[in-house]
C-alpha cells in the first residue's frame, strides 16, 4: 500500500510517501519519497526540496504564484523528473493530512468528504492560521489524485476524551457553549510517543501511566492513562501551558486586561507579543532557539540564564500537575527538538522528581540516543527519549482506515 502524507503549515508544506508491503511494521520505515516547500526564506519565491529514497535530491526555487500550484508542482515530482518513484498518480492508495483543529466533533481520524471539508473550514475560527492551510492541501490533492481516499488526522483528536472537569474553563457557561474549552494540541505526536514507548518497553500502552513531553518551539505535555489522554497543558489555543520558544505559556489573564488598557496596545499587537515575542525569546532577548540561549549562558549572560530557569520552573510545575492527574507515573517521555536534543533540559526536569524513585542515567542521557530508556536499571520510573514521527503516525491512521 502506498500512503501519501501531507503536513501543511502556514509557511511550509512537508510531504512523504510510504510504501508498505504486508503488515504494518512496528518500527517506522523510511519513506520512499520526501518533499518540502518553504515560502519564508525568499520573499516572492517558494523553495522546493524533493528527496527520493534512491536518487538525486532536487532543489529549486520558483516564483510563488498560487500556493495550490506550487503544491501541485511538488506532488508531480512523484512521477516526473529525473528520479520518479511512481509511474502515475493512480498508484497512490490513500492520502493522509494533518489537520490542526477538529473541534469537539471529530474525536478520531476521518475519511474526508464534503461535510468534513466544511467542518475544517468552519473550525478555522479556532485555528485561523493552520486549518485553512490544511484545507488547501486537501483541495490540491483532490485536483491531482481525483477520487483517491483522503483522511483527516486531527491534532486535537487524541485529547477528545478529556473529562469535562479537565476541559472546562471557569467562565460563564454561555461562552463554553460557543466552543471555548480546552482542546489540546500536538495530539499526533503524543499518540505516536504513547505507542512507541509501549513498544520500547514491551508493555501494553493501556497498562502504563505516561507523561509525554513534546518540547519543540511549541511545547505541551499529555497525561496518558489506559491509553487515553486525560490531561494536557495546551488549551483553547496552543498558547496555554508551558513556557515555549516564542510563546508565553500560561500567564495571569489580568496582565492581558492591563496591557489592553494601555494606549499603544491593540488586539493584534498583543497577539504578536504573546505568540511571537515571548517565551525564551522574550526573556533572553536572544532567540527562541535553545542552542544560542545555552551558548549565552555559558558566556555568563544573566538574562539567558533567567530564561532557562523560567522555562525549567514551568516544565517541572506542569509535569507535577500531570502527575497529580495520573495519580502516579510509570514512564516519562521526552520528544521533539528540545526534548530529543537537550540533555540538560532532561536532566534538570528529572531532578525534580527523584522523590518518585526516578533515577536518570546521566551517561546515557548525554549520549543523545533516540528511542531508548535513559533511566537507571533500579529507577521506579522509566525515562525515554523518543524521536517523534508524526508523518508515520498519520500513515498508520490511514492504514487502519483503508
Amino acid at each position: 500500500m502506498k500512503i501519501l502524507v501531507l503536513n501543511a503549515g502556514s509557511s511550509s508544506q512537508k510531504s512523504c510517501l510510504y510504501d508498505l508491503d504486508g503488515a504494518l511494521p512496528d518500527i517506522p520505515p523510511e519513506p520512499i519519497w520526501e518533499a518540502s516547500i518553504d515560502w519564508t526564506h525568499h520573499e516572492g519565491f517558494a523553495e522546493i526540496k524533493v528527496k527520493p529514497k534512491h536518487g538525486k535530491v532536487l532543489e529549486e526555487e520558483i516564483a510563488a504564484t498560487s500556493r495550490s500550484e506550487i503544491i501541485t508542482h511538488m506532488l508531480e515530482t512523484l512521477w516526473s523528473g529525473e528520479d520518479p518513484v511512481l509511474k502515475s498518480p493512480s498508484e497512490v492508495d490513500i492520502i493522509g493530512h494533518r489537520v490542526v483543529h477538529g473541534g469537539a466533533e471529530y474525536r478520531q481520524s476521518t475519511i474526508i468528504n464534503d461535510e468534513v471539508k466544511e467542518a475544517i473550514a468552519k473550525l478555522a475560527i479556532f485555528a485561523p492560521v493552520h486549518n485553512p492551510a490544511n484545507l488547501e492541501g486537501i483541495i490540491a490533492a483532490e485536483k491531482v489524485f481525483g477520487n483517491v481516499p483522503q483522511v483527516a488526522v486531527f491534532d486535537t483528536a487524541f485529547h477528545a476524551h478529556l473529562a469535562p472537569a479537565a476541559y472546562t474553563y471557569a467562565i460563564p457557561t454561555k461562552y463554553t457553549e460557543q466552543g471555548i474549552r480546552r482542546y489540546g494540541f500536538h495530539g499526533i505526536s503524543h499518540q505516536y510517543c504513547r505507542d512507541r514507548a509501549a513498544s520500547i518497553l514491551n508493555r501494553k500502552a493501556e497498562d502504563l501511566r505516561l507523561i509525554t513531553c513534546h518540547l519543540g518551539n511549541g511545547c505541551s505535555l499529555a497525561a496518558i492513562r489506559n491509553g487515553q489522554s486525560i490531561d494536557t497543558t495546551m488549551g483553547f489555543t496552543p498558547l496555554e501551558g508551558l513556557v515555549m520558544g516564542s510563546r508565553s505559556g500560561s500567564i495571569d489573564a489580568g496582565i492581558l486586561i492591563h496591557l489592553l488598557r494601555q494606549p499603544d496596545m491593540d488586539v493584534e499587537k498583543l497577539d504578536r507579543i504573546l505568540n511571537r515575542e515571548s517565551g525564551l525569546l522574550g526573556i533572553s532577548g536572544i532567540s527562541a532557539d535553545f542552542r544560542p540561549v545555552l551558548k549565552a549562558i555559558a558566556e555568563g549572560n544573566q538574562q539567558a540564564q533567567l530564561a532557562f530557569d523560567v522555562y525549567m520552573h514551568s516544565l517541572r510545575s506542569h509535569i507535577g500537575s500531570m502527575l497529580a492527574s495520573l495519580g502516579g507515573l510509570d514512564v516519562l517521555v521526552f520528544t521533539a527538538g528540545v526534548g530529543e536534543n537537550a540533555p540538560l533540559v532532561r536532566e534538570r526536569a528529572c531532578a525534580g522528581f527523584e522523590f518518585l524513585g526516578l533515577k536518570l542515567d546521566l551517561d546515557k542521557n548525554d549520549q543523545r540516543l533516540m528511542d531508548v530508556d535513559i533511566a537507571m536499571p533500579e529507577s521506579l520510573v522509566r525515562v525515554l527519549v523518543i524521536h517523534t514521527q508524526e508523518d508515520w503516525e498519520i500513515a498508520r491512521e490511514c492504514w487502519h482506515l483503508k
